[in-house]
C-alpha cells in the first residue's frame, strides 16, 4: 500500500529537501529518515520522498507522509528539489537531472573520483561532501564517515564470528572447556574500536594494533590488549616520526610472526583518495591456522589483506578472507538514523532561522565539506 501525498504545504515556496531512492547494488540506507524529516519541516522546509526511498532500511512510505513529508511525482521529483540528500554518490544520469543551483550533499568520493566533481562543478551543482567535513569538535555530530565505521565495525565482528569454526566465547560444557576465540584488529580508527569493542561483548579475546602508539589507551579503554611490536616511533616534542625503511621492514616482519597466533583478524586500515596499506601479507596468511578468518575491511580500495578479492570470500591454506564493501548497508535501519543525523545538522548550518540558504564560504566546515559550486562560483 502506497501512501497518499500528503496535504500540500502552507508555504509552496519554501525551499524542497529532496531524498532519494538509492540505486547503488546492494544500498538498502536512507539519507532521511521519518523522525528527522519533522524535524527538519519545523525548520521551514518542504520534504519530498521518493517512493519507496525509506523501504529498504524499513521505513514505509506511510510513516514519511505521517511526518509531514510529501512523496515525490513525475511532475515533482525529489531530484528537482533546492537540495537533494543522497547515500551515495550520483550517477552521470543523476547529475543530468540535477537543476543549476541545486545543492548535493552526501557522500561524494572527491579523492577517488574527481571526474565526478567536475561533472557537478560544470552542472551549477553546489555540492557538499559528507566525507570532506573537517573533524573538528564542532562538526562531530555530522561526522558521517565515524557513524558509518562505527556500524562497519560492528558488523565486522560479528561477520567474523559468523565465518569462523569455533566459538568467540570460552565456554565450559560438560564435554569439556573451549577456550574463547583470539581476535586482532590492525587499525584502531572508528571501525576498529568498534570491532575491539564488540568482539570482546561476543566473548572473545581482542587486541589491537595500529601503527600510532598513541592511541593503545584508547584500545585498552574498549577491554582489549595492545599488540606492541617494540619498534618505537617518538620523535621530538612527542610527535610521531617517520620510521626508518629498516624500521618498517623489521614492523611488517613481527606483525606477520603475530598473525600467525590468531583465530580472527580484522584490518581496517584506509588513506582517503590512495590505495589501502598492505598489513597482512600473503606470507602472514600461510602463517595462519586452518579455520582462521580475515575480514578485510578497505577491499573497494586494494586491500589491507594482500589475497583479498574485493566483495568476495575466498579460502587460502584453509583461512577464510572475507571482503565486503557496504556493511553498513546490511545494518540499514540503524545506520540510515545515524547518517540522516549527521545529514540535518550540516543542513541546519546551511539554512538560516528562516529556512532560506544562508551558505557562509567563510566557515571551516561549509569551506571542507563544499567540493564544487560555493556561491559565487555558481553565480
Amino acid at each position: 500500500m502506497v501512501a497518499a501525498p500528503s496535504t500540500p504545504p502552507e508555504n509552496p515556496a519554501a525551499l524542497s529537501v529532496g531524498v532519494v531512492a538509492e540505486t547503488a547494488a546492494g544500498e538498502r540506507r536512507v539519507a532521511l529518515v521519518p523522525k528527522l524529516a519533522e524535524r527538519v519541516i519545523r525548520r521551514g522546509l518542504r520534504v519530498v520522498v521518493e517512493p519507496g526511498a525509506g523501504e529498504g532500511a524499513g521505513l514505509p512510505d506511510e510513516l514519511y507522509a505521517a511526518a509531514g513529508a510529501e512523496l515525490a511525482t513525475a511532475a515533482s521529483p525529489a531530484r528537482h528539489c533546492d537540495i537533494v540528500l543522497t547515500v551515495t554518490p550520483p550517477s552521470d544520469a543523476d547529475i543530468a537531472r540535477l537543476a543549476r543551483g541545486t545543492v548535493l550533499i552526501g557522500f561524494l568520493d572527491p579523492l577517488g573520483a574527481p571526474q565526478r566533481i567536475e561533472a557537478l562543478r560544470e552542472a551549477g551543482v553546489t555540492a557538499f561532501a559528507v566525507e570532506s567535513i573537517p573533524r573538528i569538535s564542532r562538526a562531530q555530530a555530522m561526522d558521517a564517515l565515524s557513524s558509518q565505521a562505527n556500524v562497519s565495525g560492528y558488523r565486522a565482528a560479528l561477520l567474523a564470528a559468523q565465518r569462523a569454526p569455533r566459538f568467540f566465547p570460552m565456554l565450559t560444557t560438560a564435554a569439556g572447556t573451549v577456550p574463547p576465540a583470539t581476535v586482532l584488529v590492525l587499525g584502531a580508527g572508528v571501525a576498529g574500536l568498534q570491532a575491539l569493542a564488540t568482539a570482546k561483548r561476543l566473548g572473545a579475546q581482542p587486541t589491537g594494533y595500529d601503527v600510532r602508539p598513541e592511541v593503545a589507551e584508547q584500545v585498552r579503554s574498549v577491554g582489549a590488549q595492545w599488540l606492541d611490536l617494540g619498534i618505537e616511533a617518538i620523535g621530538e616534542g612527542g610527535y610521531a616520526r617517520e620510521l626508518t625503511d629498516d624500521e618498517r621492514a623489521e614492523q611488517q616482519r613481527r606483525l606477520t610472526e603475530a598473525i600467525g597466533g590468531f583465530d580472527v583478524v580484522i584490518t581496517t586500515a584506509l588513506v582517503p583518495g590512495r590505495t589501502a596499506p598492505t598489513l597482512v601479507t600473503a606470507e602472514a596468511v600461510h602463517g595462519m591456522r586452518p579455520g582462521s578468518v580475515v575480514v578485510d575491511l578497505a577491499g573497494a580500495t586494494g586491500g589491507n589483506c594482500a589475497l583479498t578479492e574485493a566483495g568476495r570470500d575466498v579460502v587460502v591454506d584453509g583461512v577464510t578472507i572475507s571482503s565486503p564493501l557496504n556493511l553498513p548497508a546490511e545494518m540499514p535501519l540503524h545506520a540510515s538514523e545515524l547518517y540522516a543525523r549527521n545529514l540535518v545538522e550540516l543542513l541546519e548550518l546551511l539554512v538560516d532561522a528562516e529556512g532560506r540558504l544562508a551558505i557562509d564560504p567563510a566557515d571551516e566546515i561549509v569551506a571542507g565539506a563544499c567540493v564544487a559550486g560555493l556561491p559565487e562560483e555558481v553565480a
